[in-house]
């Protein structure tokens, strides 16, 4: 017969873990109903489907050059990904490998740096950009997001796991250093590649305060821009505005369902 208080602490447990799916889940479910409505019924709070779907598609595809939003939007995020996680890598793979005795005194001025808010470094950032000729340009929102200190220090910290015997046998092969790290490093370390991509892309997608400053045309707004100028309006229209939203967080969750079983091995440290 089993303990009453187990059985009572196991429901006790479902039971939380229901309320917070349902938590998590409810502003999905919310985004999703209301793009079938109209704005009077979702300010009502209508949380049922409607029959305004084809026409808030209609409304939003017309008001979005949806072509260039998303080649604007898959460009910055896809290429701002792949040179966060390329040199972001490198960085913590050196401040683990490599032994110096600035070492740590330089890692731990970039992990100062981190209590720095990104509103103290916008004007001088932004100036910086206007003196290089880059502002409304793709590289104005790119290269600021390439050196990430977090993720630099998350691939430390994972890199402490790294069987080192690996190194040491491609070097007597004769690899050299970027050998190793290319043929060696980069596929053992795959998980945590994985989880720092749905962290990074996660980033570059939302990004929402540093596109708004630099981006200052049309042609060139990404769709996180774009569903925020729909709420802009003095009468917004939230049937198109939530249509919008479902074409910005689609892709995150592409991305995160792609790769949630190495994200979570990722961020458990775990080295295969």
């Amino acid at each position: 017969m089993s303990n009453p208080l187990a059985l009572l602490g196991r429901v006790a447990t479902y039971l939380l873990l229901i309320v917070a799916a349902i938590i998590s889940v409810f502003p999905f479910f919310w985004m999703a109903v209301g793009a079938t409505n109209i704005s009077a019924d979702i300010i009502k709070g209508k949380a049922s489907p409607g029959g305004a779907l084809i026409q808030n598609l209609s409304v939003f595809f017309n008001s979005v050059d949806m072509p260039r939003i998303l080649f604007n939007s898959f460009l910055i995020a896809g290429l701002g990904t792949a040179l966060t996680l390329l040199i972001s890598s490198l960085a913590g793979y050196g401040f683990e490998i490599f032994r110096s005795k600035f070492r740590e005194r330089i890692f731990g001025g970039l992990l100062l740096m981190l209590s720095v808010p990104f509103a103290a470094l916008m004007i001088p950032l932004f100036i910086m950009m206007a003196n290089f000729k880059m502002i409304n340009t793709y590289q104005a929102i790119i290269l600021p997001t390439v050196a990430s200190i977090f993720i630099i220090f998350y691939f430390r910290q994972a890199t402490k796991a790294f069987p080192h015997e690996l190194r040491d046998a491609a070097r007597i092969d004769g690899l050299k250093e970027w050998q190793i790290f290319l043929y060696v490093y980069m596929p053992v370390m795959r998980s945590t590649y994985a989880a720092a991509t749905i962290i990074v892309f996660m980033a570059n997608w939302n990004n929402y305060l540093w596109p708004l400053i630099v981006l200052q045309t049309n042609e060139m707004k990404t769709l996180t821009l774009v569903v925020a100028g729909l709420t802009s309006a003095y009468t917004p229209d939230f049937g198109v505005v939530m249509v919008g939203a479902i074409f910005a967080t689609l892709p995150t969750l592409v991305i995160f369902f792609l790769l949630q079983r190495r994200f979570v091995e990722g961020m458990l440290g775990a080295v295969k």
